[in-house]
């Protein structure tokens, strides 16, 4: 499923209408371009967008409660996360060469003949069939 275009409809005055025509002129834009700049303004910032003259833009910018809203982030902390990028993509990067040599393990595993592989029990000889036990030679001192 690939995006689709949706077509949405606006009403507006006569007077609005060639007011944004002529916004769209100045702008060097069609006028569906100003729309759609506007809907993907007010998706981006949760439908909190405030349409305002440029000129009060300025005044506006000068003010605490602008949008968006803006914070200091202390460079230790930037620091912190770019440390914890670069361990993550070095941690993810060991996975993939961990999977890889997994991966050729078991290949090597699977090629192999049944007659390659020595079971444990076959090298028992049949010489004491009595269980070895750790310690046992010290007991007797």
């Amino acid at each position: 499923m690939g995006n689709k275009n949706k077509t949405i409809s606006f009403r507006v005055s006569e007077d609005k209408f060639e007011t944004l025509r002529d916004i769209a002129e100045e702008r060097d834009l069609s006028l569906s371009a100003v729309f759609r700049d506007y809907v993907d303004m007010l998706v981006a910032h949760d439908g909190q967008v405030a349409v305002v003259p440029e000129h009060e833009v300025d005044e506006a910018s000068g003010d605490d409660t602008s949008f968006p809203p803006k914070v200091e982030v202390p460079k230790s902390f930037v620091r912190e996360h770019e440390r914890l990028e670069l361990e993550a993509d070095h941690l993810r990067a060991q996975l993939e060469e961990h999977k890889r040599y997994v991966t050729q393990l078991r290949q090597e595993v699977a090629e192999t003949d049944d007659g390659d592989v020595v079971q444990l029990e076959d090298l028992d000889g049949d010489e004491e069939d009595r269980p070895y036990r750790i310690g046992s030679e010290f007991e007797d001192l």
